[in-house]
């Protein structure tokens, strides 16, 4: 007997619907990542080269990071507690302070391994690298003193007593002048970087702490985390200018690259000041987020982006308009910053979560209008302190 065909029936309306769906979210989830996720990376060259590097203060790592592919590249044991990092403008090299081992260590940036280990004494702080490349500058607590390396033999060349319980230290751009913040005893010592003695102890405010120094050399500003003010000093005389009135705690301070205005983080206050540097003025505070704890400037001293340890975000404040025109939500307990050579990237440390968020500035649209925006985060070691990028190519000589 046949079995007579049947009929194909239509499906039922609400099977339609379905379909449609299932081929329709993926479609609308594609065009929304193009849509939203947007990461303009230039046409580099072969050879070109940029890392940023982390110091992992619990890990007793340097985590490194490239910044062509924001994909983590190796992870390279240093000395016990590393901090401040430092790279060199002339050398492919990075420095790594190690608190709790008394050592430096020498990152070569072309193999990304640990060429060499170089002791000194107390507990290192802080470092700077003279414009020239040649010498490093460490600050040790316990006891109080500046060791001044010799970058090409790998050695200590000098051994300067300055204040008590020295916390930031600051070279000038002309090269003469090396500005050390003493917390224990409220003073800056100023190191004539030629002589390798201290020319001066000026008397500033309580538990200085954050030193920056004026583009054209001419005046540095240091941040006193116990009295609320930041002192001036003239370094073409070596004598105190002023004390200005910030907000509580201030932690951080960074002059803006045209030198025109020097910007602080009051932690305590949960703003940030403006003080214009030639005449020595706190033009004003503005609130920025809970517990500002770094703060950077854009080469083109157009925008102040700054860590709020507080509320686990990142603010971007336009200085020219005075008003913030982003806040981000990043990791926990954000500290370090650093700006990719571009300048299109900022990489934020997450203290507490040990990872890095990275921000993207990019073009405003219509459904998004803000020109910044989260990438991605990448997991780096036990509570970050520190971060630095260095960028080179691949068999040039540095500049």
């Amino acid at each position: 007997m046949m079995v007579p065909a049947r009929t194909l029936q239509p499906p039922p309306t609400d099977l339609k619907k379905l379909l449609l769906i299932a081929v329709l979210l993926p479609l609308l989830a594609a065009m929304g990542w193009w849509y939203f996720y947007e990461r303009e990376l230039p046409s580099l060259a072969p050879a070109y080269r940029e890392y940023a590097y982390v110091s992992n203060s619990k890990s007793n790592t340097v985590s490194v990071i490239d910044v062509r592919t924001f994909e983590p590249a190796k992870t390279i044991k240093v000395g016990s507690e590393p901090t401040s990092l430092a790279a060199n403008s002339k050398k492919n090299e990075v420095y790594v302070a190690n608190v709790s081992s008394s050592t430096v260590s020498v990152i070569d940036a072309e193999r990304n391994e640990v060429a060499a280990t170089i002791a000194v004494r107390g507990k290192p702080v802080s470092i700077e690298i003279s414009g020239d490349g040649r010498h490093a500058y460490v600050a040790a607590s316990n006891p109080g003193n500046v060791f001044v390396l010799d970058l090409d033999s790998r050695s200590e060349v000098g051994n300067i007593r300055v204040g008590d319980d020295p916390a930031g230290v600051q070279i000038s751009k002309d090269g003469r002048t090396v500005a050390v913040s003493n917390r224990g005893d409220n003073t800056v010592s100023l190191i004539d970087a030629k002589k390798l003695t201290v020319r001066a102890t000026v008397p500033v405010c309580k538990q200085p702490k954050s030193v920056t120094i004026l583009p054209d050399s001419s005046k540095a500003f240091v941040a006193c985390m116990g009295s609320a003010q930041v002192a001036s000093i003239d370094l073409k005389n070596d004598k105190l200018l002023a004390l200005l009135d910030v907000g509580e705690a201030p932690s951080d301070i960074v002059a803006k690259p045209d030198g025109g205005e020097v910007v602080v983080c009051n932690s305590g206050s949960n703003s940030i000041s403006m003080i214009e540097s030639a005449t020595d003025e706190v033009s004003g505070s503005y609130l920025i987020g809970n517990r500002p704890s770094r703060g950077i400037v854009t080469e083109d001293s157009s925008r102040f982006m700054v860590s709020n340890s507080g509320s686990n975000s990142v603010a971007v404040y336009d200085i020219d308009f005075g008003k913030i025109i982003a806040l981000l939500p990043v990791g926990s307990h954000p500290d370090g910053l650093a700006l990719s050579q571009s300048q299109n990237y900022l990489m934020v440390l997450n203290s507490e979560s040990g990872d890095i968020t990275v921000i993207q500035k990019r073009k405003a649209r219509k459904l998004e209008p803000t020109e910044y925006s989260l990438l991605t985060m990448i997991p780096v070691g036990m509570h970050p302190a520190n971060i630095v990028v260095k960028s080179f190519m691949l068999g040039a000589p540095p500049k």
